[in-house]
């Protein structure tokens, strides 16, 4: 070929190039829709929404489940259908009846929520959901009704979540370390419990195996101290450095868990309870109300554990000035390792009960509350216990609250948010102290 010919075909070469390249760039930037982005997904839950044989068009659908929670429109045949990343697992479908044309409502008289929908994926990978649409008073809940439900639940929430907050700032108090693995040992526990009592386990009734859990949960606390903490400790390594050892330890807790339970959601036995109405709209499960007391009676016993008992108030001490403490005579070793067992069997407490509030287990479950966990220890005060069950009751308000006026995705967020804007204001939390200890 020669150079007149090479020169004489580099600018179709140019040419060409540019027009494959505007190609591309126009198909990267055609916007692609629910439908569409549903197929990428191996599983599918679809269905009808129609009046008298006439397709609704619109109409808006929420599905939550493993891999969150996902919302899509009926189209112009009054179809719909979103992909779902799991089988074998349990999804929730509800129909916003705010979408529905006035006057309209879906109605079952057999169901007290027909507008709700619970299925399981199948091995065909495949589920249908229709709703019956028809004329009909639609149940709409005031305001002040979802607003006292709201407090109810954050309430019970923020109660579960304090049990885990207060190991961890005990911990903290008496050590230092900034422990990120505490939510895996919050996860430890409602897996001990699965395995105790779930029906493909050992099948030992509740009353048995929810606290040989705890016990599982303390002792896991206990081994951690033996085998890791306390060489560190003794080694003198730097709190920053233990701080990194935790987040280590965290990631590796949290793979062997999906290693042995895998990455689905698996249930405890009684998950889903029917609720009972108690006053006005507020409905409670009868497991929430016995979880409701549970966290009352433990947390009133630790109290008292921590301000009458020798070892609690040495506890204290050690929290106030390790050195001084241990200059008194305190066996500050012994007392440490209490403390983890302490926050371990809380822990783990924790866990079974938020695996019947969530509802269900999964590998994660604990890494996903643990920034609220520390957010209610920094919002109550640093190293102290009470300071942790202020800040989680008041994490658990605004968590669930919130979800009142933003959407529950971001419901998290809130919680994260308040807590910069009172650490703006009060740095040292609301029961913590100004002056620095050490």
């Amino acid at each position: 070929m020669t150079d007149a010919h090479a020169a004489g075909r580099a600018p179709r070469i140019l040419v060409l190039l540019g027009v494959l390249a505007a190609a591309l760039i126009a198909l990267l930037l055609v916007p692609i829709g629910p439908v569409a982005a549903a197929e990428d997904d191996p599983y599918r839950i679809s269905g009808n929404v129609q009046l008298d044989g006439e397709p609704l068009e619109g109409v808006r659908l929420i599905v939550d489940g493993p891999g969150g929670e996902q919302e899509v429109e009926t189209d112009e045949n009054g179809q719909w259908r979103v992909g779902v990343p799991e089988r074998g697992e349990t999804y929730t479908v509800t129909l916003d009846e705010d979408t529905l044309p006035e006057g309209i409502a879906v109605v079952d008289e057999a169901d007290d929520s027909p507008n709700e929908k619970e299925v399981e994926m199948g091995a065909g990978g495949r589920v249908t959901v229709n709703f019956f649409i028809g004329e009909g008073e639609r149940n709409v809940t005031s305001f002040f009704d979802q607003l006292v439900q709201r407090v109810v639940q954050g309430l019970s929430f923020g109660l579960m979540l304090g049990l885990a907050a207060v190991g961890l700032s005990l911990v903290f108090g008496t050590t230092g370390i900034s422990n990120f693995a505490h939510g895996e040992m919050v996860t430890f526990g409602a897996i001990a419990a699965l395995l105790l009592v779930g029906p493909a386990s050992l099948a030992l009734p509740l009353w048995l195996g929810f606290p040989l859990a705890i016990v599982l949960s303390a002792g896991l606390g206990l081994v951690l101290d033996m085998i890791l903490w306390r060489p560190l400790r003794r080694r003198r390594v730097g709190v920053v450095q233990l701080m990194i050892v935790s987040i280590g330890l965290s990631l590796t807790l949290r793979y062997i868990f999906q290693f042995f339970i895998g990455g689905g959601t698996l249930q405890l036995p009684y998950s889903a309870p029917p609720r009972i109405n108690l006053f006005g709209s507020v409905q409670l499960s009868v497991i929430d109300m016995i979880s409701i007391a549970i966290c009352i009676v433990v947390i009133v016993a630790f109290a008292l554990w921590l301000t009458r008992s020798r070892l609690g108030k040495a506890t204290r001490a050690i929290s106030d000035n390790p050195s001084l403490a241990a200059a008194s005579g305190i066996d500050v070793d012994f007392v440490v390792r209490v403390v983890w067992v302490v926050a371990g069997g809380l822990a783990g407490l924790s866990g079974i009960l938020y695996a019947y509030f969530r509802p269900g287990i999964r590998w994660d479950m604990g890494a996903q509350v643990l920034l609220l966990m520390f957010a209610a220890v920094i919002l109550g005060g640093l190293g102290t216990a009470y300071g942790a069950l202020v800040g989680a009751l008041i994490v658990g308000l605004l968590v669930e609250v919130s979800s009142l006026w933003i959407p529950a995705d971001l419901k998290y967020a809130s919680a994260l948010f308040i807590l910069i804007v009172i650490l703006l204001f009060r740095p040292q939390g609301i029961l913590g102290r100004r002056e620095r200890i050490g």
